[in-house]
């Protein structure tokens, strides 16, 4: 196995998640699914499930990697405010256990996963059940969404590993390849 990379969709009523791994230089799915946090009226008490969740989801499938969705902005600040600790308290847990995190955008998620920034999350979750193959859509798309994370990491990582052999400047292609320039 290759890399194993844990998405994360952080919300603090539903927390998605995907993990996949890399064979041959394709994503291939371990698992998705949900934290279901809606029972849970303490806020901090929802806080300390998905710190204890995304540790065991690491331990269990020994990820490698975290991709998380970054906050968008929205006219709700005590909405953001509670997005942005339950993206805190994964990013958090990751770092407990050495992870190197990854933040991306919404519209950058989608935009890897379907070629638009704008894409719903039917189209999403339809766009990645065709590249990782599994048969059912989960009931709540907030499982996709954090499978989305995780493979658009992939693509990320995978573009920004063959773009290292290329040059970044003029100077630097005549600097790398001496013969090539008359």
């Amino acid at each position: 196995m290759g890399r194993i990379i844990l998405g994360i969709d952080p919300g603090t009523t539903i927390t998605g998640y995907g993990i996949i791994t890399t064979d041959l230089k394709k994503p291939v799915l371990l698992s998705f699914g949900v934290l279901n946090l809606s029972k849970l009226s303490d806020h901090y008490e929802k806080l300390h499930k998905i710190f204890e969740r995304t540790l065991s989801l690491i331990d269990e499938y020994k990820a490698t990697e975290l991709a998380i969705e970054s906050q968008f902005f929205g006219k709700n600040v005590q909405s953001m405010l509670k997005l942005g600790r339950a993206q805190g308290t994964a990013i958090a847990a990751a770092l407990y256990r050495h992870l190197p995190v990854f933040e991306y955008a919404p519209r950058k998620i989608k935009m890897s996963i379907t070629g638009q920034g704008s894409a719903s999350k039917e189209q999403v979750a339809f766009i990645l059940q065709r590249i990782l193959k599994f048969e059912d859509l989960p009931k709540n798309l907030d499982a996709t969404d954090g499978l989305a994370a995780a493979v658009c990491h992939f693509f990320q990582n995978s573009y920004e590993t063959k773009g290292n052999d290329k040059a970044k400047s003029w100077k630097d292609f005549v600097a790398r390849n001496p013969k090539r320039v008359k």
